[in-house]
């Protein structure tokens, strides 16, 4: 009975934030309870990037926002290793991914390799860089968006 109060009250929050998307808040707290992800699109500026902010800060989650474009690389995703001369070693720099919601903005502008990685992240929960395989936090939800295809600047998204 706690968890259906505590449920409730991240989706008054997110209600009184956001209006008139009851049903989309339904949903998306759906594929969060369901370990899954979501994909809105619409055009930019109806507020898909405040929802999935204010679904953090309700849920009391750990989030980070990319902005996908044509440069962002996979290991901006994923994380990657730089050399240290003073210790002469490698230390690993987590990417983006590691968080517990994290905001994919206008997924359709980045390379498919780069989407390519996120949805692998999103399936497996984990990143494998240089032979070595780390878990995301767990929870872990993806909230992406994407621009109505025909948009300027929009690459097709890979078939799932």
């Amino acid at each position: 009975m706690e968890n259906r109060r505590m449920l409730q009250r991240v989706l008054e929050q997110v209600d009184q934030v956001i209006l008139g998307k009851e049903r989309e808040n339904r949903e998306i707290l759906l594929a969060f309870l369901a370990g899954g992800n979501v994909l809105l699109e619409d055009i930019p500026g109806v507020g898909k990037t405040t929802l999935a902010l204010v679904f953090s800060c309700a849920m009391g989650l750990e989030h980070r926002r990319i902005q996908f474009t044509p440069d962002v690389l996979p290991s901006d995703l994923t994380g990657f290793s730089i050399y240290r001369r003073e210790t002469e070693t490698f230390v690993y720099q987590p990417g983006s991914v590691f968080c517990n919601l994290l905001l994919a903005d206008e997924l359709n502008r980045t390379s498919p390799k780069t989407q390519s990685a996120l949805l692998e992240v999103m399936e497996e929960g984990q990143v494998t860089v240089e032979g070595v395989t780390r878990a995301v936090p767990k929870p872990f939800l993806v909230i992406a968006t994407q621009n109505p295809a025909g948009t300027a600047g929009t690459q097709p998204l890979p078939e799932a």
